[in-house]
């Protein structure tokens, strides 16, 4: 795989950016902006200078329309970023069926687009998060939509970066033939290719959990959505919602440590999607100082 990479990239005019990108550390703690969307689509550059301020270093995006992050082109947004001391090591673009080209054999340039973007921002994985109910409904047709995953990830490594994917609760409450999908996922992607996020609290509507998933799956979670979860307060469909972590019913703490132990991750993004009455930024400021406590991002 090495070998083959290398010859690639000889083959490759690397644009100027890839010279300079960012060095990450092993561990990080990061926040998925998505817990702040309300705040980031109203004023994104007054929210991310609270976000700095609040200590965070490091953040995910979850809006990249027609070029932009959350309205500014990838250099604007770099450079803001730069501006505030963070770096953006990881963002969400969901990665369609119709991202490639059947007739041409290769992905389409909106999706060459993400993925050139992302590296000009820094990112290091560039992650889908979810899949189109339309490509698994069958297990052919699913495991042809993961080939593209691993080709999405040999597109990523040319930049130098990674493709990877982020699960909701459908994953482990949806099954074709005995297997669940998730399970169908990480056996059908290759990991030197495609990295996975774990999400610990989406996979609760899903009735898994996480310790059973890093015992089977040990070392392949490179990323971890750090969330903790309630009994929705909604009334929707969801029997969960996330919270302030340490207030719910994952041991978030535990989980960490075993996940740490098993050979993983390196990026611990906290998410928050509900708020229980307070202020969203409010609450990325209580999970921070929790994490710190816990003895991760100091």
């Amino acid at each position: 795989m090495k070998t083959g990479a290398m010859a690639v990239a000889g083959t490759i005019a690397f644009p100027n950016f890839l010279s300079a990108k960012p060095k990450y550390p092993e561990k990080l703690v990061g926040l998925q902006l998505y817990s702040v969307r309300d705040d980031m689509k109203a004023d994104p550059l007054g929210t991310l200078k609270q976000i700095s301020q609040l200590g965070y270093k490091y953040v995910e995006h979850a809006d990249y329309v027609n070029r932009k992050f959350y309205g500014y082109d990838a250099k604007d947004f770099l450079k803001i970023l730069n501006d505030l001391g963070m770096k953006m090591p990881s963002g969400h673009t969901v990665f369609k069926s119709s991202h490639w080209d059947a007739a041409k054999n290769d992905f389409t340039d909106a999706w060459k687009f993400t993925v050139e973007d992302a590296a000009t921002v820094g990112q290091q994985f560039v992650i889908s998060p979810s899949m189109e109910e339309g490509v698994r409904k069958n297990l052919d047709q699913l495991k042809a939509f993961l080939e593209l995953f691993n080709k999405n990830g040999a597109l990523c490594q040319k930049y130098g970066m990674k493709f990877g994917y982020h699960n909701h609760h459908f994953e482990f409450n949806e099954k074709l033939g005995d297997d669940n999908l998730f399970n169908i996922i990480l056996t059908n992607t290759d990991p030197k290719l495609v990295m996975q996020q774990l999400d610990m609290g989406n996979m609760y509507n899903g009735g898994a959990n996480a310790l059973d998933i890093v015992n089977k799956y040990p070392g392949r979670f490179e990323s971890w959505h750090v969330k903790d979860e309630i009994k929705s307060t909604g009334g929707g469909e969801e029997k969960y919602e996330s919270t302030i972590l340490g207030k719910g019913i994952v041991p978030v703490k535990d989980i960490l440590a075993i996940a740490v132990k098993a050979g993983g991750p390196n990026q611990f993004i906290i998410e928050q999607e509900s708020y229980q009455g307070l202020k969203p930024i409010d609450c990325m400021k209580q999970d921070l100082a929790i994490m710190k406590d816990w003895g991760y991002g100091k």
